[in-house]
């Protein structure tokens, strides 16, 4: 599954760049997140609760940011296990595009692998309710950072 979008945030590069290395602000803005801790500068650990279809499970997973090309570039991979709902692992990649100094274009692509029993709930409902979490990340980051 691969997902890829953009968001306009009305904000300095360095200040979305800070954000999104920023545990408070992520966890805030990730949906169902429970908790999210920083075990270094390059690693997380999460705990999210979702509900995809008629499956709620909660997932326990880790990510890892490479930030060797920032404030440019960056990007992260991350598996996570739902127990008996299944696990999923992926990646994204993020552009941040300076645009005068007063906003940054934010744009990503995502893939994302899944299996067990979430991923027997078929490849269209997964799709929608991946692209309606993306967006509901990126309105509550949008939100966080142009306070």
């Amino acid at each position: 599954m691969e997902l890829k979008d953009e968001i306009r945030i009305e904000a300095p590069r360095d200040r979305v760049y800070a954000a999104l290395n920023d545990p408070k602000i992520l966890k805030a803005s990730i949906p169902g997140c429970d908790e999210l801790t920083k075990k270094s500068d390059t690693d997380l650990d999460a705990k999210v609760t979702l509900k995809i279809g008629p499956v709620k499970a909660k997932f326990a997973g880790s990510v890892k940011l490479d930030d060797s090309a920032a404030p440019d570039h960056f990007s992260l991979i991350g598996e996570g296990s739902g127990g008996v709902a299944g696990f999923a692992k992926g990646g994204a990649d993020v552009e941040l595009i300076d645009e005068g100094g007063s906003a940054t274009l934010l744009r990503y692509q995502a893939k994302a692998n899944i299996g067990g029993k979430i991923a027997q709930l078929g490849s269209r409902l997964m799709m929608s309710t991946s692209r309606k979490l993306a967006a509901k990340f990126f309105e509550n980051f949008k939100k966080a950072v142009e306070k």
